[in-house]
């Protein structure tokens, strides 16, 4: 960058500039030794003494970094591309601190007339709400489009954890092969999630653990340390994990298949979660979404190695409400048909997802547990046993609500705890979670994203390329 430059005079006569240089050495020598040989000098007449003029010109200083600053800190904020495997937080790619908007989704006229005529009654404008125009109101109206600015922080948190999602997923579609450990799948993506939202306790990080589950296994399994199941070219394993920012937790999830005989399974599913995603809006009735998904996955058939199978929806599994740190909130989602009357409500955040099976669309607990999370509607639990009091304030400290599993036990340096992790579970301080499965021999898909009920429109956060 430039400087200012100094121009000094100095008229010397020749005896001066000698007796000057033997007493002592030169300011600008003193300044910068380097400058002599590049200074700049002119000689001219002075008046009638003839005295020399000499000009000399500094070398302009280069300024230095502020403190704390890399020579390259300005392009280390800004990045346009992502590595592989994912290096580079996504922070990096938005500098000013504001993420993309999921798909948005207008509500459906059916839906949404009645809230637009409520709220037109208590404002004495009945007269301008009609079915062609509910929409309009809801995206025009000052009074909601107020009520999101009220939420904007915590919307750029869920898009922020939607953009990291996007992004890992992105990675691990390509990198997932057969014959990966399970251990080396989870913690290639778990790995990632923490490098892309800069981890930071309980402010950001993962959301549950990942679930891997295989075949006829459905939902919550994860490998615990020493468990050396490796992935095959026939399986159907479900990729579900979740990224929080502050608590904003986004769930969604995809399956992943390498032999093409299953596609009309996964797209049944994909189709499914698509349907019930649409169907969501302010003032739905839950059961409504239960009964639009099994009309759909029910349409599908599949044929598995010379067999054809009608693809069914999992009917005690259903999808859900997030609450700050909670991923299962206090509403469902069913997945097939029923009488429940319950509605949605707006600024409600909910995970749609879908289960489909080959088998009998029903699953019960069998296996190893790996998933728990501490018990969020308990106060406080009398423990006798000293070690579950201590694991249970490292979860506290760690964890807090949100779910965890035995390998992030072991990777915060929680060592022999089965016995006081049983205590807590036994005495209700801790919920488990052991894997969910269906008749063995079946398989089983998942496809799941998260949405908002944004007084104006529907976004759905998660929702990328891939599906």
């Amino acid at each position: 960058m430039a400087v200012t430059e100094d121009l000094a005079a100095l008229a010397l006569s020749n005896q001066e500039k000698s007796t000057a240089a033997e007493q002592s050495p030169s300011k600008n020598v003193t300044d910068n030794a380097s400058d002599e040989d590049e200074d700049d000098t002119a000689v001219a007449p002075e008046g009638e003494g003839g005295a020399e003029k000499k000009k000399k010109k500094k070398k302009p200083k280069k300024k230095k970094p502020a403190s704390g600053a890399t020579p390259n800190a300005a392009n280390a904020q800004t990045a346009t591309k992502q590595t592989s495997p994912p290096t580079v937080p996504v922070s990096r790619f938005f500098p000013n601190g504001s993420y993309p908007q999921g798909e948005l989704q207008e509500y459906l006229n059916e839906y949404v007339r009645d809230v637009c005529v409520r709220r037109a009654v208590s404002t004495e404008r009945s007269d301008k709400v009609d079915n062609s125009t509910s929409n309009a109101y809801r995206t025009t109206s000052e009074e909601t489009r107020y009520l999101e600015r009220l939420e904007q922080d915590r919307y750029n948190d869920l898009r922020k954890a939607a953009e990291v999602h996007r992004q890992v997923r992105s990675y691990a579609r390509e990198a997932i092969k057969p014959g990966m450990s399970m251990i080396e799948i989870t913690e290639l993506i778990e790995n990632s999630v923490r490098t892309l939202v800069e981890e930071k306790g309980l402010e950001a990080g993962i959301a549950f653990p990942t679930g891997v589950s295989r075949n006829h296994v459905a939902a919550h399994y994860t490998p615990n340390a020493g468990d050396t199941t490796v992935l095959e070219y026939d399986d159907v394993m479900k990729v579900d994990f979740g990224v929080h920012v502050n608590g904003n937790i986004i769930d969604s999830a995809f399956t992943w298949t390498a032999n093409p005989q299953y596609d009309q399974l996964l797209a049944a599913v994909r189709d499914a979660t698509n349907t019930g995603v649409k169907e969501a809006g302010i003032d739905v009735r839950i059961g409504d979404i239960g009964a639009a998904i099994q009309e759909v996955m029910e349409s599908y058939e599949v044929t598995i190695n010379g067999k054809t199978y009608q693809v069914k929806p999992i009917r005690n599994l259903n999808g859900h409400s997030i609450a700050p740190y909670s991923i299962h909130g206090a509403k469902s989602i069913p997945i097939v048909k029923g009488g429940d009357q319950t509605k949605m409500e707006e600024g409600e955040l909910y995970a749609c997802e879908t289960f489909g099976s080959t088998g009998r669309g029903y699953v019960t607990d069998d296996g190893e547990c790996s998933h728990y999370a501490k018990a969020g509607d308990v106060g406080h639990v009398p423990l006798r046993l000293a070690r579950a009091k201590q694991l249970l304030g490292s979860i506290n400290k760690n964890f807090g609500t949100l779910p965890f599993c035995r390998r992030y036990l072991d990777r915060i340096g929680e060592t022999k705890y089965a016995m006081a992790l049983k205590n807590l579970v036994d005495n209700g301080a801790v919920n488990a979670y052991p894997p969910l499965v269906d008749v063995k021999g079946s398989f089983t898909a998942q496809f799941e994203h998260t949405f908002i009920l944004r007084p104006t429109i529907k976004e759905v956060l998660s929702r990328g390329d891939d599906y």
